[in-house]
């Protein structure tokens, strides 16, 4: 009997069927998915938005990217002199120019890295110009760190602005004190100054005579306003104080025309040595110049290099010194100093190399000796630049000495004994007692965690570095009173006990 096929059974079964096959088929793919391709998937809109090179979040990126890529010092050095050929060292007249630009004495024609602090001075000296009013201000910060540079453009700046406001000039005293017979001989100075046509009387001292002159209640009609720039002024620091105290009063006058500037290097003199000026509201003020850094050591000597139509340096080697120098002292002295030094280390090294090749020459035959070849010739032009090797040896001339070997060897606690007194001269005394010194030694224990020395252990301590040259002590009848100084550079003390890391935090 013919059997009948239902559709609806048939299509069912199919259908049964297609899905038993199916299962293995989803397995297979998801297990072999990796070695079959797949199509490509198109993204969408969205995604394909944001990976557009004309996208928002793109041009963010752009943006970010050539931020960050800002160009520090020593790549503007480096591009700077990549138009420039290498100067020749042999050549006398390249080597003047290049130990001239280097040197301390050689005028710049803007004082870069001090902008805000001439800012700042000069218009103090303006307004007191302007007002006819007497003021002072004190301008401290370590040494070669810019002041008097600073305070000689700053003098020629007012002056030509009082010729184009058509203003009365101001007459301007510049002294240094350390050039003074007798700390009291700046107020004859002044005086003399301040009017040339009379004579010092020999009954009243010119201190008198100057406070006469400024304590009338009427000005005199020719009187000037008279720029005092007194640097070294720390010179002027005497037991009683009074000739430090006297200068500073003479700004308080009521008829006074003076616009006082003293120049050290202590930060806390005003504070320490003139106390009766804040309570009666005369306190000067007070500017600081801070120790210069890395870049702006690099800047300076660019800006130096910049006349020079020659390749003098290897970048990383100026980058090099300006890194330890900023790092011991930021002394801007220093570090040309040390940029000089290197120079004629190349020299030698130069003259060596060639008293090398005129012997083995010799040795050889000249006739057999072959000419430099073309690819040759840029690289001895090469080892005409300073390089890092020759500013390391520079750096360890002016900083590796036997005191720094003797400090590098001393035992911790006596290390620590001349980090805590480099600590107390920074604040710009110049000996203090043994008392003193125990508390500053206590407090940079307590900050590194290590187990303190009794004072009289620390006593024994000075005497042995006395021996050594490193401290110089004085005589008391109690042991706290001694006095103590230093009788050795701070920055060769720096520079040995920078390579411990918390003897570099606590100098910091």
């Amino acid at each position: 009997m013919p059997t009948i096929v239902d559709r609806n059974l048939s299509s069912v079964s199919g259908e049964v069927q297609t899905n038993v096959n199916a299962s293995p088929k989803k397995r297979m793919l998801r297990s072999d998915s990796a070695k079959q391709s797949s199509p490509m998937k198109l993204k969408s809109p969205r995604r394909f938005m944001v990976d557009s090179p004309n996208s928002p979040a793109t041009r963010v990126k752009t943006e970010l990217a050539e931020k960050l890529t800002i160009k520090t010092p020593v790549k503007k050095l480096l591009d700077s002199f990549q138009d420039k050929p290498i100067w020749n060292p042999t050549d006398v007249n390249q080597l003047s120019a290049v130990k001239e630009a280097l040197h301390v004495s050689t005028e710049q024609p803007t004082v870069v890295c001090r902008e805000d602090e001439q800012k700042k001075i000069l218009e103090f000296c303006k307004q007191c110009v302007k007002q006819e009013k007497s003021g002072s201000l004190y301008v401290c910060g370590l040494p070669g760190t810019g002041k008097s540079l600073s305070m000689d453009k700053i003098k020629g700046s007012l002056i030509d602005w009082t010729q184009e406001e058509g203003l009365q000039q101001p007459d301007v005293l510049a002294l240094n004190c350390t050039s003074l017979t007798n700390t009291a001989d700046i107020f004859t100075k002044i005086l003399t100054s301040c009017q040339p046509q009379k004579k010092i009387r020999g009954q009243t001292s010119p201190l008198k005579q100057l406070q006469n002159s400024y304590s009338q209640k009427q000005q005199s009609p020719g009187m000037k306003m008279m720029l005092i720039i007194a640097d070294e002024l720390d010179y002027l620091i005497t037991k009683d104080r009074s000739v430090l105290h006297d200068l500073f009063l003479l700004t308080t006058n009521p008829s006074s025309r003076c616009i006082l500037i003293g120049i050290a290097n202590a930060i806390d003199l005003a504070d320490r040595f003139l106390p009766k000026l804040q309570s009666l509201n005369c306190k000067p003020m007070v500017i600081t110049f801070r120790a210069y850094s890395k870049d702006q050591i690099i800047k300076i000597i660019q800006q130096r290099l910049r006349v020079l139509p020659y390749i003098v340096f290897q970048p990383q080697a100026l980058e090099f010194c300006a890194r330890k120098v900023a790092s011991a002292s930021g002394d801007m002295r220093k570090a040309l100093g040390i940029c000089r030094s290197a120079i004629e280390i190349l020299e030698a090294d130069i003259t060596e190399t060639k008293c090398d090749m005129n012997f083995s020459a010799i040795d050889n035959g000249f006739a057999d000796q072959p000419t430099a070849t073309a690819c040759e010739i840029p690289k001895m032009q090469e080892n005409n630049v300073v390089r890092i090797d020759h500013m390391a040896v520079a750096l360890s001339k002016a900083y590796r000495s036997p005191v720094v070997e003797t400090i590098q060897s001393l035992p911790q606690h006596q290390q620590i004994i001349l980090c805590s007194a480099v600590k107390l001269f920074r604040r710009g005394k110049k000996d203090t007692t043994i008392g003193e010194l125990n508390k500053s030694y206590m407090d940079v224990c307590k900050s590194t965690q290590i187990p303190p020395i009794g004072i009289m252990e620390l006593s024994s301590m000075c005497r042995v570095l006395s021996d050594q040259g490193i401290l110089k002590l004085g005589q008391s009848r109690e042991e706290k009173l001694r006095r103590v100084a230093l009788k050795i550079d701070e920055a060769d003390i720096t520079f040995a006990l920078q390579g411990v890391r918390y003897f570099r935090n606590c100098l910091q």
